[in-house]
């Protein structure tokens, strides 16, 4: 007894030195992966020049990922310090894209007379950065199953004795004593279980419970027991005493609440007692040790007296070690076992994790059916998934409350955030986060995307048309039109059934106008135009029907969102939810890089992005207007109201909702009323999470000054002139004040 409270006391001791010792904790054993675990990462964020801290929400994010907040420029890496012209971050060591980062102190420059906005980096030494270092990213997950309860940090410093002295004592109070192994626990357990003739107690230390838990498979066998051996050596020989138990608590199996399996103190704490880990007494720190030899089993809400008889035979064990006083112990065995159960905390994004999985499958099949661990490195933003759940859940209670007809229908939303740099899934929103649904609207729903699809249909028109491209002030006929197909005659019509005779294309996509985006498709080449729109992301039939041009083809979220990419740049950029995928060891699964496919000219597509501002500012879209952001956005309703779109881009970001009934019946609401609001309300949020992508005039674009009743250009002077954007080349003709000219054709 006496050498065991010498170790006691010395590892107390040990203890102690090392928590003052050490500013910022870090536990290296806590960090690495073993071969049966699964880790699903988000985005590493970058912050960029332009934005602002606040925007950013940096110190959350910085927060999040366990830094800690310090009065002066850091020391220790972890930690940040916010002033008034400058924000300190000392960032950590951590691996990205199979590469291991190192440590590094850099700073942020603020710009105090522009609301704190990021004007520049410097490093530790004061030299210029172009660049600020990626950030580490957030643990989304341990499982790509979502069965899995997002797991609490938890920092050993911070527990009291009380809390982790019941599991030493229920699972291996000789933890400060041994080198791993515990030759003397073996022993009473196998005596134990021969008196009994069954197995009553295990001798397995707590460094073994941890390898193979995170090591190896549930085999018993002589192999996998040498294994599980030499590998607890190793452990033992490699991180402290202070790591290893730190980890064991941190990662324990304790159970499942609400169908989610819950790991570590720090998330059961909060799943059955309502609390931090820091604050649970003695009685459920006994409560949560006795659990840990059977969780399913000993489960407190449905057997709460085989509980207590184990709980009370950890705090036996408390008394018999001398870790507990006699008064202490009877305290605790008179109270019954109370619960204040507390929903854990889901992982996010689900139908985005179950995405995830499914590419995991893909890269790895025999992997993940023997049920080893995978590192997934997603493109999610956070920040942006927790607004963009919230943007949409909101938005449907709303819609629901205002329209007395959707109360009690289906009404399901789906958004999806594309980086239009690179393709990036950024939030993922399959349908209402507060229903527990496995449907994907985001990528299997199929609808027609109605006007939406517009703007797409101006990239060939804008950049060939057959030899001779057409521009903003291009004149169209808006008047009735008959096309003879061999189903029989087609007469589109304007969504209001009336005609303006000529108008602008500009005019034309302000106002959603249906005729005369037939007649430019009809002029520049149905074929053509389709090509392009395969090209951009979407599936069109063969033949394609000239209802196309009215958004009459069905597509999904996703794929809209894609085809919009093009817009940025002219290049279609494939959405892809990860970037890399690997064992746990390091060794590579997967890739994901850039995939793009040239859809038009850069001045092609800055063309319509440009009109797109247009519709955004004075058209269909402007209930999607965000003050001081420059937004590119389109609606789209389909004819019979089933459907309801807003797809745009703003500050580098491509966002698509859509909003409609999983019956697939009517809900009598426009894109300006049932999809734009949703969109507002997501990105005025979003572009400020993210860095800024300042929109680029390419250098192959003019202004010049037309007169819209004839389509002719003027002097900047004329009484009737507007200024319009051209390609270089590509413009109406001169109107010449020594003679009359006719207007410009009007294609028909």
């Amino acid at each position: 007894m006496k050498s065991d409270r010498a170790g006691t006391l010395f590892a107390v001791i040990w203890l102690t030195t090392m928590v003052v010792a050490t500013p910022v904790w870090s536990n290296p054993l806590l960090d690495e992966l073993g071969r049966s675990e699964t880790r699903v990462w988000s985005e590493p964020f970058t912050p960029g020049i332009g934005g602002s801290v606040e925007g950013y929400r940096l110190a959350e994010r910085l927060d999040r990922i366990g830094y800690q907040r310090v009065h002066e420029r850091p020391e220790h890496a972890g930690q940040y310090f916010w002033g008034h012209d400058v924000f300190w971050i000392f960032r950590r060591s951590h691996r990205v894209e199979g590469v291991q980062l190192p440590e590094v102190l850099f700073a942020l420059e603020l710009d105090r007379h522009r609301d704190g906005r990021v004007s520049g980096f410097r490093s530790a030494d004061g030299e210029r950065l172009d660049r600020a270092p990626r950030l580490e990213p957030e643990l989304l997950a341990e499982s790509l199953d979502g069965d899995r309860a997002v797991r609490h940090p938890l920092r050993f410093d911070s527990l009291p004795e009380h809390v982790w002295r019941p599991l030493l004592a229920a699972e291996d109070s000789r933890f400060f004593d041994h080198p791993g192994l515990d030759g003397k626990s073996l022993a009473r357990a196998l005596l134990a279980n021969l008196r009994a003739g069954k197995t009553v107690q295990g001798g397995s230390t707590i460094t073994q419970q941890l390898v193979k838990n995170r090591e190896l498979t549930p085999k018993r066998t002589l192999g996998r027991k040498v294994s599980e051996a030499v590998r607890t050596l190793a452990v033992e020989a490699e991180y402290s005493k202070r790591e290893i138990l730190e980890t064991y608590l941190a990662t324990v199996y304790l159970g499942h609440v609400d169908g989610l399996a819950v790991h570590g103190y720090g998330t059961a704490a909060r799943a059955y007692f309502g609390r931090d880990a820091t604050e649970l007494d003695l009685v459920q720190s006994a409560t949560l040790a006795a659990m840990i030899q059977a969780p399913n089993r000993l489960d407190p809400e449905r057997r709460p007296d085989a509980v207590k008889t184990r709980r009370d035979w950890v705090l036996g064990r408390l008394g018999e070690l001398g870790w507990a006083s006699a008064d202490e112990i009877a305290r605790a065995r008179r109270q019954p076992v109370r619960l204040t159960r507390r929903e854990p905390r889901k992982p996010p994004a689900r139908l985005f994790m179950a995405w995830l999985r499914e590419e995991a499958s893909n890269e790895a099949p025999v992997r993940l059916e023997k049920g080893r661990g995978v590192v997934v490195e997603s493109t999610l933003d956070p920040l942006l998934q927790e607004q963009a759940e919230k943007a949409v859940a909101d938005h449907l209670h709303r819609l629901r409350r205002q329209h007395r007809s959707l109360r009690n229908a289906p009404l399901q939303a789906a958004l999806v955030t594309l980086d239009a740099r690179n393709g990036a899934v950024l939030a993922h929103v399959g349908g209402d986060p507060r229903k527990a649904e496995g449907f994907d609207r985001v990528r299997k729903a199929r609808r027609q995307p109605g006007s939406a699809i517009k703007p797409l249909l101006l990239l060939e028109a804008f950049d060939d048309c057959g030899g001779e491209p057409l521009h903003p002030a291009t004149r169209v006929a808006d008047e009735p039109l008959r096309l003879e197909l061999p189903s029989g005659p087609w007469e589109p019509s304007n969504s209001d059934d009336r005609f303006r005779g000529a108008v602008s294309i500009r005019l034309a996509l302000r106002h959603s106008l249906n005729v005369p985006f037939v007649r430019v498709v009809e002029h520049c080449g149905r074929t053509d135009t389709a090509s392009a729109l395969r090209r951009a992301g979407l599936q069109l039939p063969e033949p394609v029907p000239p209802s196309f041009a009215l958004g009459a083809v069905e597509t999904s979220p996703l794929q809209l969102a894609r085809a919009y990419t093009s817009l940025q740049a002219g290049r279609s950029l494939e959405p892809r939810p990860w970037r890399r995928m690997e064992r746990p060891g390091g060794r590579r699964l997967g890739w994901e890089g850039v995939d793009d496919v040239r859809v038009a000219s850069e001045e092609a597509a800055f063309l319509v992005r440009h009109l797109l501002t247009d519709v955004a500012d004075l058209g269909t879209a402007s209930t999607a207007r965000i003050d001081d952001v420059e937004v590119a956005a389109k609606t789209g309703t389909t004819s019979d109201r089933r459907d309801a779109w807003l797809a745009g881009l703003a500050h580098g970001l491509v966002t698509v909702v859509w909003v409609g009934r999983d019956d697939d019946q009517p809900h009598g609401l426009t894109g300006s009323v049932a999809a734009a609001p949703l969109w507002r309300d997501y990105m005025e949020h979003a572009v400020r999470l993210r860095p800024p992508l300042e929109p680029r005039r390419p250098p192959g674009i003019e202004v010049r000054w037309v007169d819209p009743r004839t389509g002719l250009r003027v002097g900047r002077g004329h009484s009737r002139a507007e200024p319009e954007l051209f390609r270089k080349g590509v413009k109406p003709r001169r109107k010449r004040w020594w003679r009359k000219d006719p207007p410009t054709e009007v294609i028909r």
